[in-house]
Formats: structure tokens, sequence, C-alpha cells
């Protein structure tokens, strides 16, 4: 289990993005200012660190430096939204940045992106009686292969990579077809009805009325 450790004075969103990584399958934990987070960091491995810019005591660059000189990769969180600020943030040694407001869904997305370039992400997902191999693309149900095409595979890793998340047909859209959504929503339909009946999925990939679906573990 990839363990992060988020650094973020603001109690309502530290405590937002914590819910939401633990509900993803990652070990988190908070730190409410920069000082705390160093002490963490020194005292203890990360595989990712989450990291605000403007913290009391020690501020987020100089905690990225700290990080860094660990090999502990980083994705700045941060209200500026400016471009300067982004090459500068970028320049300084940050692996991703995300201004606020931001979606969960492209939270966990970034996350899933660094851990993977970092090499810290599993191959293997184990849910329920499915085991997906995410370098071969293959998927088996108790031991048997299931025989998915290339977007049913990439569907049915976003539901696992994002348990009780309810996801807008939108977001579903733009991640697996990796185009802007223009209201196609029978072509998501159709993609679910038929991983839902290869995979056995068909209680826990709901429907969420005037949303899309969520993959409820629950």
């Amino acid at each position: 289990m990839n363990k992060i450790l988020i650094v973020e004075d603001e109690e309502a969103i530290a405590n937002l993005i914590y819910m939401n990584l633990k509900n993803a399958g990652y070990f988190c934990e908070i730190a409410y200012d920069g000082q705390e987070g160093a002490d963490k960091l020194s005292e203890n491995h990360y595989d990712l660190c989450l990291l605000d810019i403007m913290l009391p005591k020690i501020n987020g660059y100089e905690l990225l430096a700290y990080a860094k000189s660990m090999e502990i990769p980083v994705i700045f969180l941060t209200a500026k939204g400016e471009t300067a600020d982004k090459v500068e943030g970028l320049r300084a040694g940050a692996d991703d940045y995300i201004t606020k407001p931001f979606e969960i869904i492209e939270l966990l997305a970034r996350v899933e992106n660094v851990l993977r370039r970092f090499q810290k992400v599993k191959q293997t997902i184990e849910v329920l009686d499915l085991s997906i191999d995410v370098s071969s693309r293959t998927v088996l149900k108790q031991g048997k292969p299931v025989k998915l095409t290339y977007k049913e595979f990439d569907l049915l890793l976003l539901f696992v990579q994002n348990p009780n998340i309810a996801l807008y047909r939108e977001s579903i859209y733009e991640r697996v077809w990796d185009a802007p959504y223009i209201g196609d929503q029978r072509t998501i339909d159709l993609h679910v009805q038929r991983l839902r009946r290869k995979t056995g999925l068909e209680k826990q990939i709901e429907t969420v009325y005037k949303v899309g679906y969520r993959f409820n573990l629950k």
C-alpha cells in the first residue's frame, strides 16, 4: 500500500483529500503546517507528498527541497494558478502541480500517474474475485481469464482506482476515451453493460441517477 503525506493548512481540504485517498486504497497522514510536515518527512517513509505552497512556519518551496533530497516525489496543491506560478513550481522540482479548486477524480489520476512514473504503483490490483494486471492489461476472475476490449479494461481500471466515488459520465468519457465529452451517453452505457456482464460486477458498478456510475465496495 502506497503511503502519502498530505501537507495542507486548511483542515477541511486536508481532510477531504485524506478521506478520498483512503477510500482509493492509500495509506495517508496529514500535517497542518510546514514544520509538522518536515518532522513527519524526517521520521517516516513516504511514496508521495501532496504539498501546499502557502504554509505556516515552513513554506512549500522549502519543504519541496527537503522532500526531494529524500527522493520523495511531490505534487503541489495550491491556489496560485497563474502560468508563472506553475512554471516556478515545476522548475523548483515539483513532479506535478494542481490548482485549487480541483476535482477529486483529477487528483486521484495525477497521484496514480506520479506513482507510476516513479514505479511506486502496484502492477497487480486484487479486488473482490478479480486480479487485474496493469502492465499486461489482463484480468483474471477466480483464476480464469476475462477477455476485455481496450476500452473495457480502461473503464474497469478507472472504477477500481476510484472506489465509492460517483463518477460523472463526462469525466468517465474524457478519462477512458481521451476526448472531449459531447453527450455520447450511449457509448458509455453500452461499455458499462458489457463490463458488468463479463466481470460479474452487476451489483458493484452502480448507476447514479443523472450523474453516471459508482464502483461500490462498501
